[in-house]
């Protein structure tokens, strides 16, 4: 297998949890070209792993609302083609079935296209090595590297890998230090956002923790979110919030607007312990090997939880965050303290 291509189509937390497979390829086939196709809002995941040697990026027409959607599919029609050239040997289609994703494992002229059949299916026009689901509650480092079993690759998943970049790191030092760290005591970051609405916690109770670890541990609290408006309706970030929280505590609290995901990689990596809800920056934070308590939502933790790291999942009544006590999250992060 001179040439693999992995395709990940979906967030950053999915793509996150497609590094073991891509760790697990590299060392069987060290010596391969192991390319990867992901969006522009993911990309940047991947962009220091160094088991990858391509990184092919695309356009999503909803991440790109103010461009003419020709041009968008015209310029994805020539990433598709790059790739075509490359003559790859295997294009693995990475997470659950969609036409879609099978779609593109295709045009890629893969010679073999390894990806799941849709539910009650036996074939595919699609995939010529294609697999069914294996009908039980996976991880989904599990599902993705299940893809690996044509190949020969089976057994238990290696950690999620994550990868800063040394530029970064510095920039967010330098900002640590002008901003007044504490040195010597713990680097504690609080990432407030999340895409679904129940995953969730409020301002107020993310202040009354800041408020209670900064008195009681005299710890640094690095806070960290999407940035943005609430308002925007494509990119909805939460400037807003983050606001809040900081006219609240006034002082103890360093607040970090990362604009880029390569800063937001590189400022979890220099913390001690995260406390976030269930998304992306919580599967960062896991390829980083960094203990992490979550508070959790509606989604389903035995697929979802932070892979292969010290962890506490806190999962309110009727699967919404909101209703998680500030207590119980000061208890879980006291737990990870010792």
């Amino acid at each position: 297998m001179k040439k693999i291509l992995f395709i990940r189509r979906d967030n950053i937390g999915d793509l996150i949890c497609t590094t073991p497979a891509i760790h697990a390829v590299r060392e069987k086939y060290p010596d391969a070209k192991i390319g990867i196709l992901v969006n522009t809002y993911n990309a940047d995941a991947v962009r220091n792993n160094p088991d990858i040697n391509e990184i092919y990026v695309y356009e999503k027409a909803k991440h790109v609302p103010d461009k003419n959607k020709l041009s968008v599919w015209w310029d994805n029609s020539k990433v598709l083609l790059k790739i075509r050239k490359e003559r790859y040997d295997i294009a693995i289609g990475c997470g659950s079935y969609s036409t879609r994703l099978a779609r593109y494992t295709y045009m890629t002229g893969a010679t073999m296209r390894i990806g799941y059949l849709p539910k009650n299916a036996n074939k595919s026009k699609f995939y010529n090595m294609p697999i069914s689901d294996p009908g039980e509650i996976l991880h989904e480092v599990e599902r993705t590297f299940y893809l690996l079993s044509p190949l020969g690759i089976n057994g238990v998943p290696p950690q999620m890998r994550g990868f800063p970049a040394g530029k970064e790191i510095q920039k967010i030092r330098d900002f640590l230090n002008s901003a007044g760290i504490k040195n010597g005591k713990p680097l504690i970051a609080f990432h407030i956002s999340s895409r679904r609405h129940e995953n969730r916690w409020p301002v107020d109770k993310f202040t009354e923790l800041a408020r209670l670890i900064i008195s009681h541990y005299d710890a640094n609290i690095l806070l960290l979110w999407s940035p943005g408006s609430e308002k925007n309706p494509y990119h909805p970030g939460d400037d807003e919030k983050a606001e809040a929280i900081i006219n609240s505590i006034k002082t103890g609290i360093i607040a970090c607007k990362t604009t880029q995901l390569m800063e937001l990689i590189a400022a979890l990596s220099l913390t001690d312990i995260v406390v976030c809800c269930d998304g992306g920056a919580m599967h960062i934070a896991a390829a980083l090997g960094k203990p992490i308590v979550t508070i959790w939502g509606s989604t389903n933790p035995a697929i979802w939880r932070p892979w292969g790291v010290k962890h506490i999942i806190l999962q309110g009544e009727r699967k919404q965050a909101e209703n998680i006590s500030v207590q119980a999250v000061l208890d879980a992060v006291e737990k990870l303290l010792i």
